[in-house]
């Protein structure tokens, strides 16, 4: 090693030892006949002396060394004179003598700070990664992200898990996001891909026998960039054979309370963590992954508005439809661009407006405040329960309409308004889920993936005869909000997997062609298995209290999803592209 010790470890036990360190400049202070160097590496910071009277050699060459220079330092380590000991450092009550000092390599003025953490530019940090790196903080999220995949990895091994890795080149089938497809040079015109899940992998690993499997998985999905994901992910990946839904829920719930217990920055709210049906998830929050660190639950108006003069609302329900609403506390003097831009929220998620109605004593304000009587709109006020000064705001649609639309009205809402508990972490369950939705098309498709098994007898028989009112086994965990993964017990038939493929408009022809291989398997003695997988990148951003995951991710991309270290993705030279057989049709894309 070209070093003894690291810039980290050296306490006053350590005095009068000979030492060698290498690292990196991180400050320099020239005292004319004293200069100091605060040397820096993974571990920590060293201060290192050198007096121009006592060691002129070691003096002359720290004379003209600069930030982020690579040093190799001979030299002895003393005690730190009275008064001049740093608390701040773990290193602070030492210091080296430097006998030596010889220049490893010189560095560029680094386009941004290392030693301070100011703001920069995300894709200045991402083209600069290997200074960025140096900085504390993102040191700090490389460790934390170290520390708890080791702890994930060794809590599933020491209770029976084998770690297997699956393999990384299949066969696609985007049947949720696009796959990236990579030509195959030997079978011209075939392509592989990246797989987006382990799914079926991990499937046909119960199906061998291998009865707990775990995997800390790289997956790829070709979909629009998020905050919490771009492109590339890593995810936990459970699969356990002979078990229920309450067993994977159970390992995977004892997991995650440790790891929020022993790495994030706050506490749990509760434990165990709460559970609610997918029902009722969206009948209060309007949400799968309801945040419950505040209230504003969801209000049912139906009834107190049925029969009102007010169209929209007295067809919707006449109609069958439903009217829900939220109660935003303290906004009755909402202006009407707050309410407008508040409909454009809801109206993403289809419904058709938004109305309000601003309770300020005995005055209620509201557009259509003319189409109601003063006891109709007692009514609105008694059944929303809102109080003076507040303001309800309500859409009429379909129940999943107007539950999603106004729900994700809420949560906007939260944010913006910034009404979430901030001081610890609420987890839940959210089981079960139906187990098909509608497609604007009108047809049938999975829930959450199409080899959830059904939650009982009933609802494998509802399969074919009612698909609306089918439930599956799948279970979703979710923190402040964030879905952080989702499970199920799977499908381990045949005829019954071929039967939710024919729900939604898949065929026996097109499903063995699709799914061959776990299709297969299922007729050779297929066990009762579930499993779950849950996001690392996510899991990492949540306990340290992140907007972005990218800045977990050793080598992130920019929200479109460009490289800038690498400058990727590049065009191919066009010889590569003749021995693959690709030709290139040149289109404009985001930079």
């Amino acid at each position: 090693m070209l070093r003894t010790h690291t810039c980290g470890e050296l306490r006053a036990v350590d005095a009068t030892v000979p030492v060698i360190l290498c690292a990196w400049v991180h400050r320099r202070r020239d005292h004319g006949d004293l200069t100091f160097i605060d040397l820096r590496d993974r571990y920590g910071i060293t201060q290192i002396v050198a007096s121009a009277k006592d060691q002129p050699e070691a003096h002359a060459a720290l004379k003209d060394v600069r930030s982020e220079w690579v040093l190799r330092v001979h030299g002895t380590v003393r005690e730190r004179p009275a008064g001049t000991r740093n608390d701040k450092l773990a290193t602070g009550e030492i210091e080296v003598v430097a006998s030596t000092v010889e220049i490893l390599n010189e560095a560029k003025t680094p386009p941004f700070y290392v030693n301070e953490e100011t703001p920069v530019d995300e894709n200045l940090r991402w083209k600069y990664r290997y200074v960025d790196l140096r900085r504390e903080r993102s040191k700090d999220l490389m460790r934390l992200r170290h520390e708890v995949t080791t702890f994930i990895r060794s809590f599933f091994v020491e209770r029976g898990f084998w770690e297997i890795e699956t393999t990384m080149m299949i066969r696609s089938d985007p049947t949720g996001a696009r796959d990236f497809v990579v030509p195959s040079r030997y079978y011209p015109g075939k392509f592989w891909a990246l797989p987006q899940s382990p799914q079926q992998l991990k499937q046909i690993l119960m199906i061998g026998g291998i009865d707990k499997y775990v995997q800390i998985a790289r997956c790829f999905r070709d979909e629009d960039p998020r905050a919490d994901r771009i492109y590339e992910l890593t995810q936990l990946d459970v699969e356990m054979s002979f078990v229920e839904p309450k067993d994977v829920m159970s390992i995977t719930e004892e997991c995650y309370t440790q790891v929020f217990e022993r790495f994030a920055q706050k506490p749990l709210h509760r434990t165990p963590f709460p559970r609610l049906t997918y029902d009722e998830a969206m009948r209060r929050y309007g949400s799968d992954r309801p945040d419950t660190r505040f209230g504003m639950e969801l209000v049912d108006l139906s009834e107190a508005v049925r029969g009102t003069s007010f169209a929209v609302f007295k067809d919707a329900v006449a109609r069958g439809d439903v009217v829900r609403a939220i109660v935003v506390a303290g906004k009755a003097g909402a202006s009407r661009k707050d309410v407008d831009g508040w409909a454009a929220v809801a109206r993403t998620k289809g419904a058709k407006g938004l109305v309000s109605f601003a309770f300020a004593g005995s005055e209620v304000r509201s557009p259509v405040a003319k189409f109601f009587t003063a006891e109709e709109l007692e009514r609105i006020r008694t059944s929303s329960g809102a109080t003076n000064g507040d303001l309800v705001l309500a859409v009429a649609s379909d129940d999943h309409t107007a539950s999603a639309s106004i729900g994700t009205l809420r949560a906007h809402l939260g944010e913006e308004l910034h009404l979430a508990d901030a001081s610890t972490h609420h987890f839940l369950w959210v089981h079960p889920f139906p187990m098909f939705e509608r497609t604007p098309g009108g047809g049938w498709t999975f829930s959450h993936n199409p080899f959830s098994g059904p939650l009982s007898e009933k609802d494998a028989a509802l399969v074919e005869t009612d698909p609306a009112t089918a439930y599956s086994t799948q279970y979703d965990l979710v923190v402040d909000g964030n879905e952080l993964g989702g499970g199920s017990v799977r499908i381990h038939s045949r005829a019954l997997q071929e039967k939710v493929f024919q729900v939604m408009g898949i065929s026996k022809e097109e499903a063995a062609t699709r799914f061959g291989a776990l299709l297969d398997a299922l007729e050779y003695g297929a066990p009762p298995e579930g499993g779950i997988a849950t996001g690392m990148d996510r899991t990492v951003m949540i306990l340290a209290g992140l907007a972005s995951a990218r800045e977990t991710i050793a080598f992130p991309k920019t929200q479109t999803g460009y490289d800038p270290l690498l400058d990727a993705p590049a065009a191919l030279d066009p010889a590569q592209l003749a021995e693959l057989g690709l030709k290139v049709e040149t289109k404009p894309g985001p930079r």
